[in-house]
């Protein structure tokens, strides 16, 4: 059998006993980590790579029973060693009652103290191969459910078996909607960093000025109403992976802090000048050719190369017509139970309207049309109830491109990325405004034609300062 190995975190408040405990655990090839409280321990817990918790019994503020229900919270997998020098058999039972893997008393016996910690970690770590292997058949299944029994979704599922046990750095490509994020998930959750957080963020949805707080965190007093610390995304993903959503959103500053983290693997918080060393994955996605942006100047070309370890292009839904007819079976099951109905099936003629509709929203709007579908039929979903010839989404019409192109002159100078940032808000605006002026003013309406959610469409409303006339409106539900 290998060497065991594995990071064991030791909580003695005593010096000399924990300076004892640390040359015994490296002696054996181990890690050693050391803690003074309850507190501390859990900041190291929550952090991740911890394999074995050996902690003393009595200290002040948090006793070791207390400490385990906590860290066995975060990690409820961790094996638990508790010390003490008040050894006696009700101390022994409560401890193994709340979950303690083993019981060692003072004055150690150095043999065992080895004896028992190899042990935990050996079971440790058979527990963690056997939950992986649970991991990887249970995702390769759900992948299957999520997106459908086609062969480019086989081709997809290798892809995220193959790279999902390595560390590297994984760009993800596919269309709004497509389900990048589904993918980042079976990513981290079939990989050795499963136990450890998932944090998503969406690099569209944070303002330039608080896209370094929000990465990095802040320390209380860094600006003006930072009143307390703030852990960053990077540093609550430690141990896990960071999902970094649209990342061509980002703007070329923000790319170049984002690279320097990247490389250096540390963090600094605005207002401190102390380094965080962050072992966190990283997974990009988005709607468009990063590579093409790079050679077009519109993202960094190092930061690509840096992110593009490896890279997975999700298919969009019109590629895959046999994956198109079981998602909105699925989909009509799940709305079947959520409405107590019972549609059973599509006719002909709308399931080759499905088959001909070019779906720009993907797999996230034919879960809207087929939702709406069983709300409207009785017992089949008609071609009317799937309302794809409709056009729901507004046209631009040709008021609309000239009052968003004729001040073109005014932009003379400026860079191409701040024109086409003003273009495309000029025309986000009016076509927001169109849809609303169509719906009369009912927001739950437009936001459905225009495939956003009621927040982010009520948002836009106030942040462009637009003018409608209200009627009757019906928020939507959860």
């Amino acid at each position: 059998m290998s060497k065991v190995q594995g990071r064991v975190l030791i909580v003695e408040d005593d010096e000399d006993i924990a300076q004892a405990l640390v040359r015994l655990v490296g002696g054996e090839g181990l890690t050693p980590l050391l803690a003074k409280n309850g507190r501390d321990a859990l900041q190291m817990v929550r952090a991740g790579d911890i394999d074995v918790l050996m902690t003393d019994f009595r200290m002040p503020e948090m006793d070791g029973i207390e400490l385990m229900r906590k860290a066995m919270e975060i990690d409820p997998e961790l094996p638990v060693i508790l010390m003490t020098g008040f050894a006696d058999v009700r101390g022994a039972v409560e401890a193994i009652r709340a979950g303690a893997h083993d019981y060692l008393a003072k004055p150690f016996d150095h043999h065992e103290i080895i004896r028992v910690l190899l042990r935990a970690l050996r079971e440790r770590q058979l527990k963690m191969e056997l939950k992986n292997l649970v991991n990887h058949v249970h995702h390769t299944a759900t992948l299957r459910e999520t997106f459908g029994p086609s062969e480019l979704v086989g081709k997809l599922i290798f892809a995220v078996e193959r790279v999902a046990n390595s560390n590297f750095s994984v760009v993800i490509l596919g269309e709004t909607g497509s389900g990048k994020e589904v993918v980042a998930r079976a990513i981290h959750s079939a990989s050795p960093r499963a136990r450890g957080p998932f944090i998503p963020v969406d690099c569209g949805a944070i303002p330039e000025a608080l896209i370094e707080s929000e990465l990095f965190g802040y320390e209380r007093g860094a600006f003006t109403g930072a009143d307390h610390q703030k852990v960053g995304k990077f540093e609550a993903a430690r141990g896990g992976t960071l999902f970094l959503d649209e990342i061509s959103n980002m703007t070329l500053a923000a790319q170049a802090k984002l690279l320097r983290v990247l490389q250096e693997k540390t963090v600094y918080r605005l207002g401190s000048t102390k380094s965080i060393s962050v072992d966190t994955r990283v997974l990009a996605a988005s709607n468009q050719n990063l590579e093409k942006l790079s050679e077009d100047n519109l993202f960094r070309s190092d930061l690509y190369f840096r992110l593009n370890d490896f890279t997975i292009s999700v298919p969009a839904l019109r590629q895959r017509s046999e994956d198109m007819l079981y998602l909105a079976k699925r989909f009509m099951d799940f709305t079947n139970i959520e409405l107590s109905k019972s549609v059973k099936s599509l006719s002909l003629p709308a399931v080759e309207a499905m088959l001909a509709y070019n779906w720009p929203g993907n797999v996230r709007q034919l879960q809207s049309v087929i939702r709406r579908a069983v709300l409207l039929a009785e017992n089949i979903i008609t071609e009317e109830h799937l309302s794809l010839g409709k056009k729901d989404e507004p046209a631009a019409a040709n008021g609309l491109t000239e009052s968003s192109f004729h001040n073109l002159a005014q932009l003379k100078g400026m860079p191409l990325r701040e024109i086409l940032r003003r273009i495309t808000t000029q025309l986000e605006r009016e076509v927001i405004a169109q849809t609303l002026q169509r719906t009369g003013g009912n927001k739950a309406e437009a936001a459905r034609l225009l495939h956003v959610d009621y927040k982010t469409l009520h948002t836009k409303v106030k942040e462009y300062a637009i003018q409608i006339i209200h009627t009757e409106e019906k928020q939507p539900h959860d």
